[in-house]
């Protein structure tokens, strides 16, 4: 065991965590030349793409340092905010954290949320700081801000490239050096976590894990803590560029499990694995349900295409454990799934993979978020949908979720992010200068005004150098109201939103625009509305096509003209009661972007 070294690479997004990791990967001979492609770890053709990790990887290297061989697992995380769960489970797997910061962008918020995650499972932190090779690279100023933060030496920081693979090697000793070896007794009952799972059509669930306790051993009988199943292990083994399977794996190690589990929610990151016959006293602390924080519904633009979208929305679970759906139904879009996701990010991301890998058409509704209501029988009720809000005559009150964000920008945009934060109904909590010119602002939030696009917005005014972070910090009780929006009196249930009353009035009306543009005319006039229970806000009128029916009746009499007209006016009193009003799918896109 003191050979061991498990470590995990912390950064926020796009600090050149896999690069880093690529560099270990080639210097440790885990890959040979024709593996080597960038972004080893990112397996994900989006991942590629946008140059972020969405998912946590594991591999294992072998070192050898001062005439010993050291196995070193390093733990891949992803950098978002929305994904901050499973960096906790990872960053709870290991001893020690490389601490990635990059010299152009010096500290940004999840840098910072991550680093506090590491100290609060006292990881042992080496900090590294990537890219100084750019020109723009801000060495020192970058280095200051680093040992004001960890309280660490100007000796300890190990400054790297690694796009060049300048001094990477140093990273390697260090963590030889600095980090731990893992403690644990391979002869006490089995205590693993799980940290991540993948799925293979062929063998299943695969589960990830870290032994801190105990051993385990091909063929065993072993129970997964949360879910209470039981399952014989049929193969074990370690985890290289590809799987390698194994006997049996001690205190310490990190490995995979295969037996044969066909059902994604029956593995849940963070759970413990112990054995029947000999069972640990308690689980590993920290184990949490992921919760969904953001639900939309998603439809099949051809409802034909609704069982498909059932059968992709399961397969891509078995990947994502935490995309949660339930069916539902709306009138106007017919039969689609309520979805639950942990952020925007990860909603774009599904949607994303539903159209790449499923070749799903999908329009998706309004994003918005958990609410609870109290009703006046002292019941209380969770609402994911504004369709699921009670009678308003029996709603005490509303309370909606709460977030507490942590903002750092440069000293210039400080204006025009409280702004931002106030016009969102924040309140500031703290602000401190972390140098001369970068804050970090704390503030709280509800989560329904940044489930939009609060995120863009703060990028657009600070011209991207903002970063943002948050966590949930409970319920309050806010004055909400549902805005329905009617065509021709019927409302399109697709389009309703839980709003602040403060907000409703400006929000309806600029619908009632957009809706205008969007909606094609037709041979009768569209009324569209905005309306808080009976009460009509906002209105706008698609005009009618017009037809010419007197073109005929040159000359004459008027009374032949009137009676034509009478026609025309009977019959589009007609059409209007039965003609029904298409929304065209660029009006769900054009109020989720509304500017």
């Amino acid at each position: 065991m003191k050979n061991i070294r498990n470590f995990c690479i912390i950064a926020h997004i796009d600090h050149g965590k896999s690069t880093l990791a690529d560099r270990l990967l080639e210097l440790t001979d885990t890959i040979s030349e024709r593996q080597q492609q960038q972004q080893v770890l990112d397996s994900m053709d989006l991942e590629r793409e946008r140059g972020i990790t969405i998912k946590s990887h594991a591999i294992q290297m072998n070192y050898h340092y001062n005439n010993e061989d050291y196995v070193l697992n390093l733990i891949d995380t992803p950098g978002h905010v929305d994904f901050s769960y499973e960096v906790s489970r990872s960053i709870a797997a290991c001893e020690g954290a490389l601490l990635v910061v990059d010299a152009t962008q010096g500290i940004q918020a999840q840098t910072i949320s991550n680093l506090y995650l590491a100290l609060e499972h006292e990881l042992s932190i080496i900090p590294v700081l990537n890219k100084i090779d750019m020109e723009n690279a801000m060495i020192d100023e970058v280095s200051d801000q680093m040992i004001d933060l960890l309280g660490c030496s100007p000796d300890e920081i190990i400054a790297v490239s690694a796009k060049t693979g300048y001094q990477v090697e140093e990273i390697l000793k260090a963590i030889v050096e600095r980090i731990p070896p893992p403690q644990g007794d391979p002869e006490a009952p089995l205590q693993a976590l799980i940290f991540d799972s993948v799925f293979n059509s062929f063998r299943g669930i695969i589960a990830y894990f870290r032994i801190f306790n105990g051993t385990i051993r091909t063929n065993d009988f072993v129970k997964f803590v949360a879910t209470g199943k039981e399952y014989h292990a049929e193969e074990i083994g370690i985890l290289g560029l590809e799987r390698k399977s194994c006997n049996e794996l001690s205190a310490g190690n990190v490995g995979y499990i295969i037996s044969g589990i066909k059902s994604a929610k029956e593995v849940k990151v963070g759970d413990t694995i112990t054995h029947v016959e000999r069972p640990c006293d308690k689980p590993i602390e920290g184990f949490n349900n992921v919760k969904p924080m953001v639900f939309a519904g998603i439809y099949p633009v051809d409802a034909d295409e609704y069982e498909e979208l059932r059968s992709s929305l399961e397969k891509l679970q078995l990947n994502d454990a935490s995309l949660v759906f339930e069916p539902e139904s709306s009138a106007a879009l017919g039969f689609g799934f309520r979805c639950g996701f942990l952020g925007l990010l990860h909603m774009e991301i599904v949607q994303e993979r539903l159209d790449r890998e499923f070749d799903m058409d999908v329009i998706t509704t309004v994003p918005n978020v958990s609410y609870k209501v109290y009703t006046t029988k002292g019941e209380v009720i969770d609402v994911y949908n504004p369709s699921g809000l009670p009678d308003p005559t029996q709603i005490h009150h509303i309370e909606e979720p709460y977030i507490r964000a942590n903002i750092i920008t440069k000293a210039e945009f400080v204006g025009a992010i409280m702004k931002l934060c106030i016009e969102k109904r924040g309140t500031l909590v703290n602000q401190t200068y972390l140098t001369t010119d970068r804050i970090e602002l704390i503030v709280d939030l509800p989560l329904g005004e940044i489930v939009f696009d609060f995120y863009d917005k703060l990028k657009s005014i600070s011209k991207g150098y903002a970063s943002f972070d948050y966590h949930i910090t409970g319920y309050k009780e806010a004055n909400l109201v549902k805005l329905d929006i009617l065509l021709n009196g019927d409302s399109v249930d697709a389009l309703s939103t839980l709003i602040h009353r403060d907000n409703a009035y400006n929000f309806g009306r600029r619908i009632c625009e957009k809706l205008k543009e969007l909606i094609p005319r037709q041979q009768f006039d569209i009324a569209i509305q905005a309306a808080i229970g009976s009460k009509i806000i906002a209105r706008e009128t698609v005009k009618a096509l017009r037809k010419d029916v007197t073109a005929k009746c040159y000359g004459g009499d008027i009374t032949r003209k009137r009676k034509l007209l009478e026609k025309q006016k009977k019959g589009k009193k007609r059409m209007r009661q039965i003609g029904n009003v298409e929304v065209p799918q660029s009006a769900f896109l054009a109020v989720l972007k509304l500017d």
